[in-house]
């Protein structure tokens, strides 16, 4: 097993962004000697953390590595990961864990927008609140996340799970606008609130234990069920599309 340890350093300007794809399980495990953004002068990893490596080499499925300090502006962490592992003590920037296909990421702290943007597999869990298009397809696409799972034990931005296409995306606390737009697949749950979630939803199945606000009135109720200890209305649609099959369980709404 091998562990790399990465620690920020006071010296980097606090107000420029970090581009960091190169920090994975498949490319720290070969070398620690690689380069990131800061700004748009590039440095070496070491410029940016004092970095300690303990093991040996044994490739990415057994190459853990740790963030500690603020790295709330260090984006792009875990980018097409496919194994290993990725603990982030405090916070983490924008676009954690896209494309990542396996291995776990696990954010102690809160994470930026477009957490797991059209993830295929693995995990991630986020212990804090995830920012806005978690879990979610990139503008112009037609498919977001299609495997894997997303765990997020606060509340999420707007636009969560947007174009889903499979896998799961589970927020424990809120969310803002337009979570499950676009649904194509997967399964989506809230354990809080929500407004106006699944316009425009095709398929999947998405489940909010809250209230929802400004609910879609082109969904059609079909009946109750009892999850968790709660009764759930459910619906389907979105019937604005002829072939708008998808299920949208809410515990309590408001209907526009």
């Amino acid at each position: 097993m091998r562990r790399i340890t990465l620690i920020m350093r006071d010296s980097v300007d606090p107000h420029l962004p970090i581009e960091a794809e190169v920090i994975t399980p498949e490319t720290l495990s070969k070398t620690v000697l690689v380069n990131v953004y800061v700004g748009n002068q590039k440095m070496m990893l070491s410029d940016v953390f004092d970095i300690r490596v303990d093991g040996e080499a044994a490739g990415p499925a057994a190459t853990e590595i740790v963030i500690i300090g603020d790295a709330s502006r260090v984006k792009r962490v875990g980018e097409y990961m496919t194994d290993g592992r990725i603990l982030v003590e405090g916070n983490i920037g924008m676009h954690c864990g896209d494309f990542m296909t396996g291995g776990t990421i696990e954010i102690m702290g809160d994470a930026g927008d477009w957490l797991g943007r059209e993830m295929l597999g693995g995990k991630i869990i986020c212990h804090g609140n995830a920012g806005n298009y978690c879990g979610s397809g990139y503008r112009g696409g037609r498919k977001g996340v299609r495997g894997g799972e997303i765990f997020v034990k606060g509340d999420v931005g707007d636009y969560c799970g947007e174009s889903l296409f499979g896998g799961v995306v589970h927020v424990m606390g809120s969310a803002g606008l337009h979570a499950g737009v676009n649904m194509k697949g997967g399964k989506l749950t809230i354990e809080g609130d929500a407004v106006m979630p699944c316009g425009d939803m095709f398929a999947g199945e998405c489940t909010i234990f809250g209230h929802v606000d400004d609910f879609m009135p082109t969904f059609a109720e079909v009946g109750k069920v009892v999850e968790n200890g709660r009764e759930l209305t459910v619906f389907t649609g979105d019937l604005a599309h002829r072939n708008g099959k998808g299920t949208l369980r809410v515990g309590s709404y408001t209907r526009i």
